[in-house]
């Protein structure tokens, strides 16, 4: 029995246990009077029989793993086996493939005597979790319906659990967050170990290609990231809005004050289709079709220096994608203006535009800053547009028609292939990671205290 097959048992009991809570309540509830609805009840039984079972499968899953890996080197097979452990681990780990049939054939001839006795105690372990699971779900689902009861409070103890998942889902969220940040200062503390923070703050060269020996050439790396920031900056803070503020505020002002609502029914969802286009869409868009008429249009105004990668091209097609974040956040705050607002400008004389501009706008203005931030963050995490569209030199330049590059395309660069985690070349992707990262949390930050301090409130 697999652990699937499990699952799927333990799901079906839930299911019976719901069903069964719920018969058994709507029957009491014709004699007596319920505390709690037979839906409560209902939901009671199926979250005992489901939950505890569910959580002792997701802590089998990797238990099991070890369980099957030692019970395989127990056996006289796996006695045989070298006793050097990357050769031992790679014949472990082909065998296992071959058993779940991932691949066909190993590369060591010794994997396939081992598929069998990986094929045995899979099976063995997997009944054995998978039994344990479905004992424990029947057990759960008889605890539950003997509480059925006139008096019992089934809809507290729902809430209860509704509760501990709602607290878990959040402490995953927060804990991941914590992960990441603290993987990051990790990682950056080793850079910062064999690269002064001096030099990759205030630095402005940014050549990170180190030799394998200190006698060859360029065995010392430049990590000044100055350039890689300022490229970040020039093409999604600075290009990208200005695309994306003046078109998401006009379609935000239109569709909500101009707009025909028929109108506004078809042209809203296609024009926050924009925000669900994959980003390597648009980078082939950037790269194809926008890059070549930036390119002719800076050779014919007599840019010579005019390149097919360039900052222009990169930042129209970025403050493109960006535009549903800010008509959204726009739309959603000059939604939430009282009309009251709007009929008492009107009636006092002012023209419509007037209304909009004097009145409407500076009442939705912290949700439109909040959205203008909030696209900022998302703009300078853009990497497939940049990679495509605007090159990989860094370069300090501000020539929109010159080819730069930005953070999250170096952190890419760098990670990418067979690289040695024990390098200052590869370390430096999550110093650039950590410093990007804290921009992005700044910038977060910064709309919410936006939003908090000049938010509004109407009856």
């Amino acid at each position: 029995m697999s652990l699937t097959i499990a699952l799927a048992a333990v799901l079906a009991i839930a299911a019976v246990a719901g069903w069964l809570g719920f018969s058994r309540a709507s029957r009491l509830r014709g004699t007596t009077r319920l505390h709690s609805l037979p839906v409560y009840h209902a939901a009671y039984a199926a979250m005992w029989a489901a939950l505890p079972a569910l959580l002792f499968l997701a802590t089998w899953s990797p238990v099991q793993s070890r369980f099957v890996d030692q019970a395989v080197l127990a056996s006289p097979e796996g006695r045989a086996l070298p006793a050097f452990d990357m050769q031992r681990e790679s014949i472990l780990s082909e065998a296992k493939g071959m058993a779940s049939g991932d691949i066909e054939v190993g590369f060591n001839p010794e994997s396939s005597t081992l598929v069998p006795r990986f094929a045995e105690a899979e099976n063995r372990f997997a009944t054995i979790g998978g039994g344990i699971a479905i004992l424990l779900a029947l057990a759960s689902a008889a605890f539950a319906l003997r509480r059925t009861s006139p008096q019992f409070r089934a809809r507290t103890g729902v809430e209860r659990w509704l509760m501990v998942v709602l607290v878990a889902a959040s402490l995953i969220a927060v804990l991941t967050t914590l992960g990441i940040l603290l993987s990051l200062m990790f990682e950056s503390l080793r850079f910062f170990k064999l690269v002064p923070v001096g030099e990759f703050l205030f630095g402005t060269q940014w050549s990170p290609q180190m030799a394998l020996r200190a006698d060859q050439a360029g065995s010392s790396g430049a990590f000044g990231s100055i350039p890689l920031f300022w490229g970040t900056v020039f093409i999604g803070a600075i290009i990208a809005m200005i695309v994306a503020i003046p078109l998401g505020l006009m379609s935000a002002i239109y569709l909500t004050q101009y707009a025909h609502p028929r109108v506004r029914s078809w042209m809203k969802p296609m024009l926050e289709i924009l925000a669900g286009v994959p980003t390597v869409v648009y980078g082939y868009f950037a790269a194809l079709t926008v890059a070549p008429h930036v390119r002719d249009f800076g050779l014919a105004i007599g840019i010579t220096s005019a390149s097919s990668e360039s900052a222009l091209a990169a930042g129209l097609v970025m403050g493109i994608m960006i535009i549903p974040f800010i008509s959204s956040m726009a739309d959603d705050s000059i939604a939430a203006v009282p009309q009251a607002m709007r009929d008492g400008s009107l009636a006092m004389g002012a023209t419509k535009s007037e209304t909009i501009r004097r009145v409407v706008l500076p009442a939705a203005l912290p949700g439109v800053v909040g959205g203008v931030l909030l696209a900022v963050s998302r703009a300078i995490g853009e990497t497939m547009i940049v990679v495509m569209a605007a090159g990989l030199a860094a370069n300090m330049t501000a020539n929109p028609f010159a080819s730069v590059t930005t953070v999250t395309t170096q952190i890419v660069q760098l990670l990418t292939g067979d690289q040695e985690f024990d390098s200052a070349k590869t370390l430096a992707a999550f110093a650039l990671g950590l410093a990007l990262f804290l921009i992005t949390l700044v910038l977060n930050l910064i709309a919410l205290t936006v939003v908090r301090r000049y938010r509004e409130a109407y009856e």
